[in-house]
């Protein structure tokens, strides 16, 4: 009771080593998501509209790197960043740009694999209308983007949910340095192990109403659209 009672006063007075880590946190995480999605969303949209030979293989490996480990992701990051990396040179490693490719590189495949099947699902509607209008390939992708954007908002949200929430990678690339790469999941954990629970307790509540936040916009978001649009 004590750790926490002391950890809502540390969120009450706005702690400024917890508001620190937080705004890394939050710098981090949206910053891989606006890279992720910058890529995912027209790479969803090509392979929902397009038709090439290899489509149905490519539309496997990306549902299945869904479900690629964070910890494998932060190791062939480290690699490719270490010293002795193709990357090395540039010192990237253990600093948030590091953070933000891990990131970035585990939610593409989330962001680009649920925006095909929304895409994909909203082209089966408009295939013909767009191709009597001429549409090629590019336009008809840009069209759907746009009239599935609320929808696709959410996935992005989706995204930065998954994001805000890891650890192994970030660890393993960020090296969690104190006040340079220290995030919320990875400052819990070493709080934790350390004893200090009201940090670990406080950064966890605001972790916790991140989440809700997101999930509660995600579904107004929805909401919203479905009115709207019927």
């Amino acid at each position: 009771m004590l750790a926490l009672g002391e950890a809502l006063r540390l969120v009450g007075r706005l702690d400024p080593e917890l508001v620190a880590i937080v705004a890394l946190s939050l710098k981090v995480s949206l910053s891989a998501v606006a890279l992720a999605a910058a890529a995912g969303l027209p790479l969803g949209a090509a392979i929902a509209v397009g038709r090439f030979p290899g489509r149905k293989p490519l539309i496997v490996v990306l549902n299945a790197l869904m479900g690629l480990p964070p910890v494998v992701v932060g190791l062939l990051v480290y690699l490719l960043l270490s010293r002795a990396g193709p990357l090395g040179e540039f010192g990237l490693l253990f600093t948030p740009a590091a953070m933000v490719t891990a990131q970035a590189i585990l939610i593409l495949p989330i962001i680009a694999a649920l925006s095909r099947q929304v895409l994909e699902d909203a082209w089966k509607d408009y295939e013909e209308q767009l191709h009597s209008l001429g549409a090629g390939t590019f336009d008809a992708a840009l069209t759907l983007l746009w009239d599935a954007r609320f929808s696709l908002v959410t996935i992005v949200l989706a995204g930065f949910g998954r994001a805000a929430a890891e650890v192994g990678a970030v660890m393993i690339v960020g090296g969690n340095i104190d006040g340079v790469t220290r995030v919320m999941t990875t400052a819990i954990a070493l709080e934790t192990s350390k004893g200090d629970l009201a940090l670990a307790l406080g950064l966890g509540f605001i972790l916790i109403t991140l989440v809700l936040l997101l999930n509660s916009a995600a579904y107004l978001i929805k909401e919203a659209a479905q009115r709207r649009y019927g």
